[in-house]
C-alpha cells in the first residue's frame, strides 16, 4: 500500500526576502516601543513640574 505523504518541510529555511522582512518587523517594533515609552517618561515628567 502507497501513502502520500507530503516530504517534511520544517527543516527546509524561509526565503531571505522573508526573512529580512521579519527582521525589518522586528527592527520597527521595538523602535516603536522604545518611543513609546520615551513618550510615557516624557509625559509623566512633565505632568510632575
Amino acid at each position: 500500500m502507497t501513502t502520500h505523504r507530503t516530504p517534511e518541510q520544517s527543516t527546509r529555511r524561509p526565503a531571505p526576502h522573508s526573512e529580512r522582512a521579519v527582521v525589518a518587523g522586528l527592527v520597527l517594533a521595538v523602535g516603536a516601543g522604545v518611543a513609546w515609552i520615551g513618550g510615557m517618561i516624557y509625559t509623566i515628567v512633565g505632568w510632575s513640574g
